[in-house]
């Protein structure tokens, strides 16, 4: 298998996926200590660093425990990626320069950026080598399968990627077309490891645990990278960890215990943001993955997504474990709690 060009504590490393405001440095420092053997930054735009937007130079911060970690960045012009990446390697010195080939939304592909990139080939390979010139770290790079099923195409692009200089080859297997439908075609994640000579890191559709461990069989990919199923569970790169090593996975926390975590991490997020009131706003929604599922948890849903402060989580966490324990939720909200698990299933898919 090849070798990664950075250091990994496993073989097969796991990946934290970077996705806009969820992969913050909090939330990065969490999952490392749950088992994460590699962290990426959120996406961050080209433009945006190499005229030291000072919204965007903040969210590259990052601290020692975080390491190995990749800051990600986008664009699609080769001259301003280059010079990013040169100014985020002098400044922060990640272990590697990740960049996005592979976001769906609209405001990032209308100007070519992330899988919009992907509609010219020729634009990839530009961009690649222009951002391998400027830095002397290692450059990877997240894909898509193409523009649209008509474009599909994982190999082709992913060797044209590899031809150009990236160390490092993310696939989602998902076209842009699709954005997050459908299902993710792991079956061309396999394809992809066997044309490439460097490391191929899976991505997509890993939900639970055990779904890491598959895509590692039915893969053969050197690296797994977890996304949207880590939302309200790092200690899912726990369990994940303990079966790619052959060990059975641990229990899953108790509600006490999930709720320390979300604790954990608000006071991580309160520690790191320099505007605590906007920071707690924007934790609401970590507060709902972090609840999701749990018994007769609609009202606590509701409760949560007020809050205007760090202090009131606690009291609302220590209100519903008193009523679970006193049994006042025996009879419980039946109706309000079938939408909970609907909304839990769908957040999962």
């Amino acid at each position: 298998m090849p070798e990664f060009p950075f250091p990994t504590a496993h073989p097969v490393p796991l990946f934290l996926a970077p996705m806009a405001g969820v992969s913050e440095s909090p939330f990065r420092r969490l999952c490392r200590r749950f088992g994460a053997d590699v962290v990426v930054t959120e996406f961050l735009s080209a433009e945006g660093i190499r005229r030291e937007n000072p919204a965007t130079v903040a969210k590259l911060r990052f601290g020692a425990d975080e390491r190995p970690i990749g800051v990600q960045i986008f664009g699609a012009d080769a001259a301003a990626m280059g010079e990013a990446a040169a100014f985020v390697t002098d400044t922060f010195q990640p272990e590697f320069i990740d960049i996005n080939f592979g976001c769906p939304v609209k405001k990032v592909v209308r100007r070519n950026g992330g899988s919009g990139c992907l509609k010219d080939l020729s634009l990839v390979e530009s961009v690649i080598r222009a951002v391998a010139r400027a830095t002397p770290v290692p450059v990877t790079c997240k894909i898509r399968s193409g523009w649209s099923e008509e474009m599909r195409d994982p190999v082709t692009i992913a060797l044209r990627c590899q031809d150009a200089g990236a160390r490092v080859v993310t696939l989602h297997p998902r076209t842009r077309a699709q954005m997050y439908s459908g299902a993710a075609a792991w079956d061309e994640i396999a394809a992809v490891v066997q044309a490439l000579d460097v490391p191929v890191v899976g991505n997509g559709d890993i939900k639970t645990a055990a779904d890491a461990l598959r895509m590692r069989v039915e893969t053969g990919c050197a690296g797994v990278m977890i996304a949207r199923g880590s939302f309200g569970q790092p200690w899912m790169f726990a369990e994940a960890r303990a079966l790619l090593d052959g060990r059975e996975a641990p229990p899953p926390p108790s509600i006490a215990e999930r709720f320390a975590v979300a604790l954990d991490h608000a006071r991580l997020v309160q520690a790191y943001d320099v505007d605590p009131a906007g920071a707690a706003i924007e934790f609401r929604k970590h507060l709902g993955w972090y609840v999701r599922g749990l018994p007769h948890s609609a009202d606590l849903r509701r409760r949560l997504h007020q809050v205007g402060s760090f202090a009131e989580v606690e009291g609302i966490f220590g209100d519903y474990m008193a009523a679970l324990e006193g049994g006042e939720m025996a009879s419980g909200d039946r109706a309000a709690d079938a939408a909970e698990a609907a909304m839990a299933a769908a957040a999962q898919g």
